[in-house]
């Protein structure tokens, strides 16, 4: 993509939540003479916390960073917020609240901005988190599940709301499909997310576990992962391999060593499915169209 579309992704925020384009003067007074589209000092009191807040981990050592950077500095950044049942309701700034609050702070900055319906208070809340906010890669995959799910957003339109590429949404979002106790782990930290996506190509549960454990207990890195995956494959194939005095196996168990190749090679889900008259097809999964260009230029190389 060229940069000039780049920037044109890259103004998907700013047409959600308008900012002023000149400084706009720090009221004074918190009240209805207040109006919107302004920034004001309003009481911490009258905020009513987020019911769409992506960001569900919060570390306790950088809330008490932020909270002495406030009681020093004071708030840098206004939080944002639109009016709601004679209070406000918090847009984005979770954090900034939080340790305010903690700071033992009765008012704080914020943009106060007009909202016309819940959708548009979750899509807000969804974007501008994602483009502010270091969330980890499970709270960005979830917030990119719910702009599609519960808003009904194409993943192209999410990538223009967001300015990210597509293929990045797509990533984020097979992160989903891994077993809990891998989604914990990354929340956590323990794993990376490039852990993560080396163990998607596996469709086994138990063996995304297994080698999960041994990343855990001998601290692997993503590229010792992606080749452990690639030796689990073989290793599979070997096994399912018949010995010179036992009968062949029988077909279904064939197609599924062609299918487990086949996932190792093209890096996606591919299911192989036979006939009663000898016949079948073979059916690859793709996430998105950067990653259908990325299988087509798979097979180009292939056929080179």
């Amino acid at each position: 993509m060229s940069t000039k579309g780049k920037a044109v992704l890259g103004r998907g925020l700013a047409s959600l939540i308008p900012r002023p384009t000149a400084p706009v003067p720090i009221l004074g007074r918190q009240d209805d003479s207040i109006t919107n589209d302004a920034v004001a000092n309003i009481y911490i009191d009258k905020i009513k916390s987020n019911p769409y807040q992506p960001r569900a981990d919060f570390d306790p050592v950088e809330l008490d960073e932020l909270k002495r950077s406030i009681q020093e500095k004071g708030i840098i950044q206004p939080i944002t917020v639109c009016r709601i049942d004679g209070g406000y309701q918090l847009i984005s700034g979770e954090r900034r609240l939080r340790a305010s609050r903690e700071a033992g702070l009765t008012q704080i900055p914020a943009y106060i901005i007009k909202i016309h319906s819940q959708n548009e208070l979750l899509e807000l809340a969804l974007i501008e988190n994602l483009q502010r906010s270091n969330l980890n890669p499970i709270e960005i995959a979830i917030s990119y599940k719910r702009l599609t799910e519960e808003l009904s957003l194409t993943i192209d339109q999410v990538a223009q709301k967001t300015g990210k590429d597509r293929s990045t949404i797509t990533n984020f979002l097979r992160l989903l499909k891994l077993p809990h106790a891998i989604q914990a782990g990354v929340r956590k930290g323990d794993v990376s997310a490039g852990h993560a996506r080396a163990l998607i190509t596996i469709e086994d549960p138990a063996l995304q576990l297994h080698i999960f454990d041994r990343i855990i207990s001998k601290g692997l890195s993503v590229r010792q992962v992606e080749k452990a995956v690639r030796e689990s494959g073989k290793k599979k194939s070997y096994r399912s391999k018949p010995s010179n005095n036992v009968p062949s196996s029988s077909p279904s168990s064939s197609l599924s060593d062609i299918e487990e190749k086949l996932r190792q090679k093209l890096g996606t889900k591919v299911e192989v499915k036979d006939m009663a008259d000898g016949r079948g097809h073979i059916v690859i999964e793709y996430y998105s169209l950067d990653d259908l260009d990325r299988l087509l230029d798979l097979f180009a190389t292939i056929q080179g």
